[in-house]
């Protein structure tokens, strides 16, 4: 009953802001009423709680098909002990049935209004997308929805008159929501530019009031619609170099959720710093370079490095490849085995997963991440060929030893573990010792060539 008497809401909302002007429709903005459903406090898994999966890879088959073909993994992935999954942009850009999404135009059409050469998305249609969400739901995963707010693409030129020529910034959407023109871009008359401008596209300014509005204080802004019409249930933000951390920050407080940033810079200070402005969590991309550093460049002392994770774990969402950048070619196996082993939230790449890796292996770090990987971290020994490092258990888990060997034959080292007169194992399969810890919880460990064991209780 409740969703019939919402669409019928839509459609009548949609009809009147089609009737108005842009500033009647801020002005006259339709009573609504705000569906708030926190599904995380009940069937979901708690984000953040297992790994979360990028359910999508730069350029995926073209043609509607990656929302079906993602909603059919939801199961496999859950049970493998995944608890959300992250989403591409949604929403209409420029390229249209060929775009990434990354070039925003219209933010209200999911696949569902004819414009910019197409009525899907790349991804699919916005059935199609909703089956997607409600499939994960049912699966107990959360959906993270791409935000692409910096910058917009596929306006009709005008006259702009802060710039003195024609500018493609003249935006009237299908959806007739959230229409824009030049006030709304930068240059315009409250200032000239915020932080950053990308590839040259129209630049939102997010210090207008009716930029405000649309992306988050309207009862139909994007990120309420998203919220309680798509039913998403966290945000990655794009490009947060591009605008000022209070912008993400009222986003997210306007509709709660999990919120993650790609604050692409591999300054641990400058990461820790942003995630405190924004109240978020940030892309780990100081772990992710040293780990570049010491898994391609063969020298495991990288891992000494500062990360966001050391840092500010609840903070860090850690990563071995994205969308974006893929350069741990090299011993990538045992980088997952870092990350799904240590502080932070972990976030695995599709094509990792699903094709370029040992779905086993994997399978098998997520579960020892899952249910092992609790407490404080331990370095206990590293050097230019091998790392060991101690989880100090809690939360309900035991804790683990990990040793990641990059060398080219079998290691043995003596640690010191958290138990007295235990017997542990090797829950990577990867050594058949069952060693019994001594009275003063030393015991020596191995780990074989170019791989990697964890152990701990049996």
């Amino acid at each position: 009953m409740k969703k019939n008497w919402l669409t019928h809401l839509c459609l009548a909302t949609i009809f009147v802001f089609a009737s108005c002007t842009k500033d009647e429709v801020l002005d006259a903005e339709p009573t609504t009423q705000d569906i708030s459903e926190d599904f995380s406090s009940k069937a979901l898994k708690p984000i953040g709680s297992g790994v979360m999966m990028q359910a999508f890879y730069w350029d995926v088959p073209a043609g509607g098909t990656w929302w079906n073909k993602v909603k059919n993994k939801a199961a496999s992935w859950s049970n493998a002990g995944i608890d959300a999954i992250w989403l591409p942009p949604v929403s209409k850009a420029q390229n249209g049935a060929f775009s990434m999404g990354y070039d925003p135009f219209d933010y209200y059409d999911f696949g569902n209004y004819n414009q910019m050469g197409s009525t899907e998305t790349r991804f699919g249609s916005k059935s199609e997308l909703q089956s997607l969400i409600t499939t994960a739901h049912n699966n107990g995963l959360s959906v993270i929805a791409d935000i692409v707010i910096n910058h917009n693409s596929g306006g009709d030129s005008e006259w702009n008159i802060f710039s003195n020529k024609n500018t493609y910034t003249d935006y009237n959407p299908k959806s007739n929501l959230f229409n824009r023109t030049q006030y709304d871009f930068h240059p315009n008359d409250y200032h000239s530019n915020d932080w950053g401008v990308f590839g040259g596209f129209a630049d939102l300014c997010h210090h207008k009031t009716y930029v405000q509005d649309w992306l988050w204080n309207k009862s139909n802004s994007v990120a309420k619609y998203y919220k309680n019409t798509m039913k998403f249930d966290g945000w990655r933000f794009d490009y947060v170099k591009g605008f000022e951390p209070w912008v993400p920050k009222e986003f997210r407080n306007a509709v709660g959720g999990f919120a993650v940033g790609e604050y692409w810079d591999g300054n641990v200070n400058t990461l820790n710093w942003w995630v405190n402005e924004a109240q978020m969590s940030a892309f780990d991309f100081a772990c992710y370079y040293k780990m570049r550093d010491a898994f391609v460049g063969n020298n495991l002392n990288a891992l000494s490095g500062d990360m966001l994770w050391k840092r500010n774990a609840s903070r860090a969402v850690t990563f071995v490849a994205n969308h974006d950048t893929d350069e741990i070619y090299n011993n990538k196996l045992l980088a997952y085995a870092y990350i799904l082993t240590h502080e932070g939230y972990p976030a695995i790449f599709y094509r990792d997963y699903e094709e370029w890796l040992d779905k086993n292996k994997m399978n098998n770090l997520i579960w020892i991440h899952n249910n092992l990987a609790g407490g404080s971290t331990t370095n206990l020994w590293t050097d230019n060929d091998e790392y060991i490092a101690k989880r100090n258990g809690g939360g309900g888990k035991n804790g683990l030893i990990v040793y990641i060997n990059n060398s080219n034959s079998w290691q043995e080292r003596w640690v010191e573990t958290n138990w007295s007169s235990r017997t542990i194992k090797d829950y990577t399969g990867n050594s058949g010792w069952e060693p019994v810890t001594q009275g003063g919880r030393w015991v020596k460990i191995q780990a074989p060539p170019k791989g990697y064991t964890v152990w701990s209780l049996k």
